[in-house]
């Protein structure tokens, strides 16, 4: 467990310190695919609590919402409606139920 959280502490470390910018038309692909990453990852920390984490669920899942997230900004921005945010909202609640799932699963402990 601690090496995760070790490698996340470096990634953010690295991230701030990087003079790596992304551009403002890709502010909105970045920030759903962020939300998409979390929610695979605390999906999986969930599953992995519960003992039902399988490595091909996780995966397949992974990549299936960053695509979904992304096909949604594609078109929203076609369309020149703000789909985007449907794509947060949805991620948000995913995010704050798994981490609500999480908080119950330490405090039954």
């Amino acid at each position: 467990m601690t090496l995760p959280v070790f490698g996340l502490l470096i990634g953010v470390i690295i991230g701030v310190m990087s003079p790596i910018t992304v551009p403002v038309e890709y502010a909105k692909y970045m920030s759903v695919a962020l939300l998409a990453s979390l929610d695979s990852v605390f999906g999986g920390l969930r599953a992995g609590m519960e003992e039902k984490f399988d490595n091909t669920i996780f995966i397949t899942g992974f990549f299936t919402n960053a695509l979904l997230a992304a096909s949604l900004v594609f078109i929203g921005e076609r369309l020149g409606i703000d789909l985007y945010y449907v794509a947060s909202l949805a991620f948000g609640l995913r995010i704050f139920q798994n981490l609500a799932a999480i908080r119950h699963y330490f405090l039954k402990k």
